[in-house]
């Protein structure tokens, strides 16, 4: 069974046009796609994804802001909700929510695991405790079988 992404259409900060499966072509990618009005999302989900961009220094973390009508987010607003007023990790915003569609999200955050050769990997919904657990043994599996 194929589940290769084809492509993950999102804008970059400055409202350009991004393919991230061309931008990060041959890499692990862990997505994150969340919403700055989700205290999951900007509360424990966001550091959670630090950590294991840290952790982890194979896989690419990308945040990826869904945008829904009413919460929409711009540049300054994604920038506000970290401490350091930088982005820990690149960020992208997913216009009209496509790729919360894309990914069949259950809601914000939904992480999205995808291996180096493009394909869906695991996908998984929440920031707490047995959420979280479950998007560790999966990133070390995924990262052992690339060792």
């Amino acid at each position: 069974m194929n589940n290769r992404i084809q492509s993950i259409s999102v804008l970059d900060l400055d409202g350009f046009a991004v393919d991230l499966m061309k931008k990060y072509s041959d890499k692990v990618l862990l997505l994150i796609i969340y919403n700055n009005d989700c205290l999951g999302c900007t509360g424990r989900a966001i550091p959670l994804a630090y950590q294991f961009q840290q952790q982890y220094p194979a896989i690419q973390v990308l945040g990826i802001h869904a945008n829904f009508v009413n919460r929409e987010a711009t540049k300054a607003s994604i920038k506000s909700v970290f401490t350091s007023g930088e982005n820990p990790f690149p960020i992208y915003i997913d216009e009209h929510h496509q790729v919360f569609d894309q990914f069949k999200a259950e809601g914000t955050p939904q992480w999205v695991l995808i291996s180096e050769k493009g394909e869906l990997f695991r996908s998984f919904f929440g920031s707490q405790d047995n959420a979280q657990n479950r998007l560790f043994y999966a990133i070390e599996s995924l990262v052992k079988n690339n060792e």
